[in-house]
């Protein structure tokens, strides 16, 4: 096993010093008569292929009554097909010495296969049937309601700390879709009717709402006459895709409140509202999360949990959403402190950064972490059919994976300062005292 884990590093590092060497990523693509956008990726290093499939289509584009499908499909799309029995896909996968996922966001859902290089018309066909045939229907959606409730128990409800999303957002987004998290409502899931899934299957998991991303070890022809013939004969989508234009309101007043849970140790949540991914500021915002506690030498880091030993932990994250997102700070107070204190402290590190620049060593270290990152994230054909497909679907331009390093480095100390001041301030913000549940 160390063996194998030293030698799949080993393979990382050389992918990663040849992009770092070439600087891009190069693919071709095109589009299907039916609006299926195709991401072809040759890389030809292993003999292994990934087949993927972004749906635009996430936790935003549900309606608030019936909220949790998206996350609902991401199960229910491996419950079989027209031509294929139920619990089998997984099996074809797993015969052929494949591995394969799903994953869901606020904005896309995601499937893949990692498959043997022989194996791409495998890859295509089973996402061809998802695509078309896949079995939306009552053994399966009461099979799948079961699941996904059990799901929502274990990594929220009875999870430590699990509310802090859900409790967080709705508190953030009063209008906006943002205000439920992806996994949803128990009840909603619960109480839809078969026919509510039927109708959002037809809306969404059509080809006009997909791109299908192919990278790995393959011969070009032979991958478009795939393509062409498991793919090009699924009908475009009749139904109007539903995109939500809701804006949510300027914030002019902090949002401030105590949640009380089963945890031994409280936390403190500051969540500020930014830009939406791909937004210049976006770019300075996640540039000022990683000073701030990415990483031992982080100032955060460094201040409240090494030096003045204030918290266990903390961590500062802006979240990637298609819409403009949150940008969570989060501390655990080490044992005996007041959560308000370590509150002000927090309040002191984003001042601090809101009146004065950064060093420039600092700022060369936060350009080197990014450079590094970026060329980590495209090092492996399963990251870079995922990266492809996004940018494509966020941007309509899968010429992004490309460009994200010039994003970043068009980022100056003085922008980091100055969304520091645009959007870390209070009246932008919501603050929790997550607290231990008191006897």
């Amino acid at each position: 096993m160390k063996r194998l884990l030293l030698l799949s590093l080993l393979v990382v590092t050389v992918l990663a010093s040849g992009f770092a060497q070439t600087g891009k990523i190069k693919f071709e693509e095109y589009d299907l008569d039916n609006g299926l956008h195709v991401i072809l990726q040759q890389d030809h290093t292993t003999p292994n292929i990934v087949v993927s499939v972004m749906y635009h289509v996430g936790s935003k584009n549900e309606s608030p009554e019936l909220t949790g499908f998206a996350h609902f499909f991401e199960h229910l799309m491996f419950e079989g097909t027209k031509n294929i029995p139920r619990h089998q896909y997984d099996k074809y996968v797993s015969r052929a010495g494949g591995e394969l996922n799903a994953n869901t966001s606020t904005d896309r859902t995601y499937y893949y296969e990692l498959l043997p290089s022989n194996q791409l018309a495998l890859g295509m066909w089973l996402e061809s049937e998802r695509m078309m045939h896949a079995k939306v229907e009552a053994i399966g959606i009461k099979t799948q309601k079961d699941v996904v409730i059990q799901e929502k128990k274990q990594s929220i409800d009875n999870r430590p700390y699990g509310k802090i999303m859900p409790e967080t957002m709705k508190r953030a987004y009063l209008e906006h879709p943002y205000r439920w998290v992806v996994i949803g409502d128990e009840e909603h899931i619960r109480n839809a009717k078969d026919e509510d899934f039927v109708n959002f299957y037809k809306e969404f998991y059509v080809p006009n709402n997909a791109v299908l991303t192919i990278c790995g070890d393959f011969k070009t022809e032979e991958a478009k006459k795939l393509v062409n013939d498991y793919f090009a004969e699924i009908p475009r989508g009749t139904k109007e895709i539903y995109r939500p234009s809701i804006v949510e309101p300027v914030k002019t007043k902090e949002v401030r409140d105590t949640v009380f849970d089963n945890i031994q140790l409280p936390a403190v949540i500051q969540a500020y509202h930014i830009p939406a991914i791909g937004t210049p500021d976006f770019y300075a915002v996640s540039m000022l999360g990683k000073l701030l506690t990415d990483g031992k030498s982080s100032r955060m880091n460094k201040t409240l949990v090494e030096e003045k030993q204030l918290a266990l932990q903390m961590m500062a994250m802006p979240m990637p959403f298609e819409d403009p997102g949150l940008s969570l700070a989060f501390g655990i107070p080490n044992m005996g402190v007041d959560p308000m204190d370590l509150e002000k402290a927090m309040d002191i590190e984003f001042s601090t950064v809101r009146e004065e620049l950064i060093s420039d060593n600092e700022f060369q270290k936060l350009r080197n972490k990014i450079e590094n990152e970026l060329v980590s994230s495209n090092a492996t054909i399963e990251m870079r059919a995922s990266n492809l497909a996004t940018a494509y679907t966020y941007y309509k331009d899968a010429d992004r994976v490309n460009k994200e390093l010039e994003k970043y480095f068009a980022v100056t100390k003085e922008d980091i300062r100055d969304v520091a001041q645009k959007y870390f301030v209070s009246k932008n913000r919501v603050v929790l005292y997550y607290m231990p549940k008191q006897n």
